[in-house]
């Protein structure tokens, strides 16, 4: 129950462990490192499938599937994407187990089974993709290629938490092929503008667009834009990235194509990505000490309609009223679940539906039929009210609106708060320290800087805001001269 969670204030790390597993979002597995993702937390998962992949469809993106593992020849052919990713790799060597005859009863892997080649279990996919797009790309005529695959990636992790980072993880990754410089470099920031709108409008997360320093780009590319929001913490979460890839896997594949002037180029390419990791930000950005806050855009039930009664009698008069009121919740595009089920009580069920972040809570006793009257309680502000039946729907109609556009109004009221510009060293460790948040500071531009202030403070660039106005300064650390502000922020 939600009264039993440690509050956030005393122990964020174990108060938002303890919400994944008593909220019934995922729970830790039997293999190191991975999760079950539980039906509550798949249905959020679903919810943000289903409208990315519209968002994607819309602007003319086609689902494909490609296979899991990758020969390691094609996964090297990219160097700097084959080193960035070469120590989180789960790698297939042998192909069959055998009985043991030292072991009755138990397997070990066969010696004679090893591979010819040994298989990287994709951590991503660009490899295997562009390996593809060779046979599918000659002339212009082929170009552009939109596609996205959703999938499951490994990658080898030694702490684990979560939906935050598990050693395999749901994802949905996009790759394109562009005739042109410009169209790819288009796309990039198309998807990482979806993104941000995702984000925003979706999850009620505010996030700060903007492009990774070179030491935080995604291995192999040649630009990647990030959206970055903030959790209750004061610690950021990359929430999503779009990478320019440049002519680089192209080249490493050697696909090239037949320009309009009868010439013959390399094709430019993008790949952009958001994965489960979202489930980590919705939870630790609107959730409180009674539990999960879900927006009511991605909340599985959005109403839960709870009745109160003392005999059987009463129970039929009150589902009477409550199947018609799930009936024309239905019907105008609400979510609603009518919990009739005698196994609990309904102060049990309140707590449950606050702690899995259901959006509105129905209560109907038998005083209620007598008004004609329910009790409307909102999860974000835990406040109750009465509303005559006559005017409910109407009323949560606008409820799911204003309830969404409040989570979003309060998180962007904490982010802009927890947003703070510095102009020493010795003030950037004392806000880092005293209220977290993203530090907006000068910076070199070099990476022997970056490092240093990592090193020093565990921060990090987490981008280079795209809005930041260009204005000469001095490095927070060395003092060289700086053109402009960029983000750090201690990050998940």
């Amino acid at each position: 129950m939600g009264k039993n969670l440690t509050k956030r204030s005393e122990d964020y790390s174990k108060w938002y462990n303890e919400l994944v597993v008593k909220a019934d979002l995922a729970e830790n597995s039997a293999v190191r490192g991975c999760m079950v993702i539980k039906p509550y937390g798949y249905a959020i998962w679903e919810k943000m499938q289903a409208e990315l992949d519209r968002m994607f469809k819309e602007t003319g993106h086609q689902n494909a599937y490609f296979p899991l593992f990758v020969p390691k020849s094609l996964f090297e052919a990219e160097e700097k994407n084959a080193e960035g990713f070469a120590k989180e790799c789960a790698v297939v060597t042998h192909y069959r187990l055998r009985n043991d005859p030292n072991k009755p009863g138990k397997l070990m892997v066969d010696p004679e089974a090893r591979l010819e080649e040994e298989l990287v279990v994709r951590p991503t996919s660009e490899a295997i993709i562009w390996n593809t797009y060779k046979n599918w790309i000659q002339s212009y005529r082929d170009l552009p290629i939109k596609v996205n695959q959703w999938a499951n990636v490994v990658r080898w992790e030694m702490r684990t938490r979560l939906f935050l980072r598990t050693a395999e993880f749901l994802w949905q990754e996009g790759h394109t092929a562009h005739a042109t410089k410009e169209e790819a470099l288009q796309e990039t920031e198309l998807m990482n503008n979806i993104y941000a709108e995702f984000a925003e409008n979706f999850m009620a997360i505010p996030v700060v667009k903007g492009s990774k320093t070179e030491s935080e780009r995604f291995a192999g590319a040649l630009e990647t834009y990030c959206i970055e929001a903030l959790m209750q913490d004061g610690k950021a979460l990359q929430a999503g990235t779009s990478h320019f890839l440049g002519q680089n896997f192209a080249k490493a594949f050697d696909v090239k194509f037949a320009t309009k002037e009868g010439g013959l180029e390399h094709v430019w390419a993008t790949s952009w990505g958001v994965s489960t990791r979202l489930m980590g930000a919705l939870i630790m950005t609107h959730s409180d000490d009674n539990g999960l806050v879900l927006p009511p855009n991605l909340a599985p039930i959005q109403v839960v309609i709870v009745p109160i009664y003392r005999s059987e009698e009463q129970l039929e008069q009150i589902s009477e009223v409550a199947n018609e009121l799930v009936k024309d919740l239905r019907a105008v595009g609400v979510s609603v679940k009518f919990d009739d089920n005698d196994n609990q009580k309904p102060g049990w069920k309140f707590a449950q539906y606050e702690l899995q972040g259901v959006p509105l809570r129905i209560a109907i006793g038998p005083k209620d039929l007598e008004k004609g009257t329910v009790e409307l309680a909102r999860r974000d502000t835990l406040s109750k009210e009465f509303v005559n039946r006559s005017e409910v729907v109407e009323k949560i109609k606008a409820l799911m609106t204003e309830i969404q556009d409040t989570l979003f109004a309060k998180a962007k009221s904490y982010r802009d708060d927890h947003i703070s510009e510095v102009e020493s060293f010795d003030e950037f460790k004392k806000v880092l320290k005293e209220k977290g948040g993203f530090i907006s500071a000068h910076w070199d531009g070099s990476s022997e800087t970056e490092n240093k202030i990592k090193e020093l403070t565990k921060a990090t660039i987490r981008c280079i805001p795209f809005d930041r106005k260009e204005e000469a300064g001095n490095c927070v650390l060395t003092g060289n001269p700086s053109v402009g502000r960029v983000l750090f922020a201690k990050a998940y």
